[in-house]
């Protein structure tokens, strides 16, 4: 069963064909107002389920529009409408949603509901995003890169802040996609040992580095998310900013970075915070451009999925 559920799981080859549909889907919309129907439309007379545990704004509008530009249908749940792993077991629900859909993407807090979904599920699942990984975000970032700059291939890129799971799929592609990554942010932050691993096995240069200045120099690409979740505790913001300030991105730590280095956020930032206003809105910046190819990498990917 062909799912897409983490980005080192996915065959290479695979991988690749995704960034270049996606790339070629976008240029064939181009000029077509947002609401038009693509002229290939691969997903007549298929339903999508999607579930949503956390909330959600790019996800969830990427996924419903582009499932509807491609002719499909769409499904739309929260874990409130649903007894997903409460009043029903995670097994059964994936066997009885397997009857009424073709294609399944979920954004949940544990993995472990996201692996059995799709170990007993008999259509394909994606992972929307989990508390360890964020795959889909990933994609959409690799075609970004690749649109203003050519192949990342050989690039580096910097990850500053938190090792969360947007970094952990980072260092997936990594891996994967052939380019050296640079953690910078505290050790008690530091990204999970494994994928660390995992992305040096497949002969990446994965390097820890403290000094956000140090790290930054001669990078292609600048990366960070938010400090805190809308989960966290007041004193665990507190926390987390005392650890994180230093890693802020800001005019000074971008102009160590090569002169053509590109900015990127997942959205949503907390502007000031984690990243200073003259740099999301500035020329290195390119997430917004990064928001909107959710839609044509999710695209790409439903069609990985259902062999289309």
């Amino acid at each position: 069963m062909p799912h897409f559920l983490d980005i080192h799981t996915t065959d290479k080859p695979a991988l690749r064909g995704m960034i270049d549909q996606a790339r070629a889907m976008k240029e064939a919309r181009n000029g077509l107002p947002k609401a038009t129907p693509d002229a290939d439309q691969p997903l007549r007379n298929h339903m999508v389920a999607l579930i949503f545990e956390k909330p959600s704004t790019r996800t969830r509008v990427s996924f419903d529009v582009g499932v509807r530009q491609m002719g499909g249908q769409t499904m739309v749940l929260s874990g409130k409408e649903m007894q997903l792993g409460h009043g029903e077991t995670i097994a059964d629900t994936a066997r009885v949603l397997s009857r009424y859909v073709d294609l399944i993407m979920i954004r949940t807090f544990e993995e472990t509901v996201l692996q059995e979904l799709a170990e007993y599920a008999s259509v394909p699942v994606i992972n929307g995003l989990t508390n360890r990984t964020h795959p889909c975000q990933i994609m959409a970032d690799i075609l970004t890169y690749e649109e203003h700059r050519g192949p990342i291939k050989g690039r580096k890129v910097v990850w500053s802040g938190d090792g969360n799971n947007v970094c952990a799929s980072f260092l997936h592609a990594a891996g994967q996609f052939g380019f050296d990554l640079t953690f910078t942010g505290p050790e008690a932050l530091d990204p999970d040992p494994e994928f660390v691993a995992l992305a040096r096995a497949e002969g990446a240069k994965i390097e820890i580095i403290r000094d956000p200045v140090e790290a930054v120099a001669g990078a292609d690409l600048v990366v960070t998310d938010t400090w805190v979740s809308m989960h966290d505790s007041q004193s665990n913001r507190e926390r987390r900013h005392n650890l994180l300030r230093a890693y802020q991105v800001n005019d000074a730590l971008m102009a160590q970075a090569k002169p053509d280095a590109l900015f990127m956020h997942c959205l949503p930032a907390h502007r000031e915070e984690e990243v200073t206003n003259a740099v999301m809105d500035g020329p290195q910046s390119v997430v917004f451009d990064e928001a909107e190819n959710r839609l044509h990498a999710q695209k790409a990917v439903m069609r990985y999925c259902l062999g289309l």
